[in-house]
């Protein structure tokens, strides 16, 4: 089995429910095995680049599995349970969401396609995802040798606060 580190975000439709839904069905994944998930944290919304419009703050946490499943295939799993949600991609990048799940990490694999990227491509610099993530991997190391501890240290703590 490979662990693997579910990034969860919303800030649309109580974010809270939205986001204990979505607990529900990651526990309930075939072929995974559902460890943890962190505490949630509040962090203010990134504007959305095609619109500029102020957006309410997000509510983020990160859920540990541990799959058989292919990264793809556990994509796909993701995002139907994201549709489930009534989540809708309008093409806006950093638009308000229902729900959004990202692989932040497979294992030790990285993985650069189109359409999947691991690990994120924007995970050191996202504070909603390094301080949850600490907080269910404290010990944890990237792919590229990034220590976890160290990224949380040096981390902007500005616009994130537990929740």
């Amino acid at each position: 089995m490979i662990t693997t580190y579910i990034g969860l975000g919303s800030n649309l439709n109580d974010p809270v429910q939205q986001l204990n839904t979505a607990i529900k069905h990651l526990q309930q994944l075939k072929h995974c095995k559902f460890i943890t998930c962190s505490p949630f944290y509040c962090s203010t919304a990134l504007l959305a680049v095609d619109n500029q419009q102020a957006q309410p703050d997000y509510l983020n946490a990160v859920v540990v599995l541990a799959t058989t499943l292919s990264a793809e295939d556990l994509l796909l799993c993701l995002q139907a349970i994201e549709q489930q949600q009534g989540r809708q991609r309008n093409g806006l990048r950093w638009s308000a969401r229902t729900l959004d799940l990202d692989i932040l990490l497979y294992g030790e694999t990285t993985i650069d396609m189109p359409h999947l990227q691991v690990p994120h491509p924007e995970l050191t610099q996202r504070n909603f995802v390094i301080y949850p993530l600490y907080d269910v991997a404290p010990d944890l190391c990237l792919p590229d040798g990034a220590a976890l501890q160290y990224l949380r240290q040096h981390c902007e703590t500005q616009g994130i606060q537990a929740y």
